[in-house]
């Protein structure tokens, strides 16, 4: 009798035990009474009737390393569904692009369940179904580019395979929160072949860049040039100005003081008589003076109106006389 107590005394415990689940945070549990959905477990302490009462597990992509570095993914039950962001790193995929070229694609989605009833009810097999809808939604995307647009269009690319996938899955209950595309890689030829054309393109622009260099070098030396010639006669404008103003100006002093001059001799002589004659003299006296003031001048020689100067001469005597 006593063992047989021990015996319901140990099974109790055991139900009792069933019957109390700790959900940690961010995790969620189906609960289902006779196969039938009951409630959801949030985290913390809850309780459930055993043999009534099970959770229901669903399928979870679970990624491990080999031995030899190789990465392989399998799936399995679990009934405890986490809630957090995950990723899912696909496999590479070979997908066609619009003008027939064969590109390997290396995909990355992160997702998150924000309804675990949908997530288990919903679908049968959540990560395999999420990585054929993404396989199958890149491949159309692709297809209906370029391999060029499909190179420089990785984040257009990313976006739409987002919202796309974000809209198929929100019946399943997940949220499709990001999505990458890690590698494009087209193949061996085309990428020898793009690499000549960048190379060329580079080399053509350096070309470019280089006559535009020297083009502008020019033009800058010409300008230089211009305005170097433009100031240069400026400034002989300038200078040439400034001299004849000076010029003219001395001539103009010295004119006024030959006009004080003459007029002081006018003056001098009014009483004396004929001051032009004096004047007309002291002229001609002046420019024989510089006519034989030169080294190799050898000839002297008279004006034709040596009369006139001779006579000139003569009244300057005469006045000197009566004085």
């Amino acid at each position: 009798m006593t063992i047989l107590l021990w015996i319901l005394l140990v099974a109790v415990i055991i139900y009792i035990a069933k019957g109390v689940l700790i959900v940690q945070q961010q995790e969620v549990m189906i609960i289902e009474r006779l196969g039938k959905y009951e409630k959801t477990l949030e985290s913390g302490l809850n309780f459930i009737i055993p043999v009534f009462e099970a959770p229901r597990g669903m399928s979870k992509r679970v990624t491990q390393r080999g031995l030899d570095g190789t990465v392989y993914s399998y799936s399995k039950d679990v009934s405890r569904i986490d809630l957090r962001e995950t990723v899912f790193d696909f496999p590479r995929q070979n997908v066609i692009t619009k003008d027939n070229v064969t590109i390997t694609i290396n995909a990355l989605l992160y997702y998150q369940i924000v309804d675990a009833k949908k997530a288990v009810y919903a679908i049968a097999n959540l990560p395999d179904a999420i990585e054929k809808l993404t396989q199958t939604t890149l491949r159309n995307l692709v297809g209906q580019l370029d391999l060029d647009e499909t190179l420089v269009s990785r984040d257009k690319i990313n976006q739409e395979l987002r919202a796309i996938l974000d809209e198929a899955t929100n019946k399943w209950g997940v949220k499709v929160n990001r999505v990458e595309l890690q590698d494009i890689i087209p193949p061996a030829d085309i990428q020898s072949s793009m690499e000549k054309q960048m190379k060329a393109e580079r080399d053509r622009r350096a070309a470019i860049l280089e006559a535009e260099g020297l083009k502008k070098s020019a033009i800058l030396k010409a300008e230089g040039q211009k305005e170097a010639a433009i100031n240069q006669a400026e400034g002989e404008k300038q200078a040439a100005i400034l001299k004849a103003e000076g010029i003219a100006q001395a001539r103009v002093i010295e004119a006024d003081a030959e006009k004080e001059a003459i007029q002081r001799i006018i003056n001098a002589l009014a009483d004396k008589g004929q001051p032009d004659k004096y004047l007309i003299a002291m002229k001609y006296l002046e420019t024989l003076s510089d006519i034989t003031a030169g080294e190799n001048n050898k000839v002297v020689y008279m004006p034709y109106e040596a009369t006139g100067i001779l006579s000139s001469v003569d009244g300057i005597k005469q006045m000197f006389d009566k004085k």
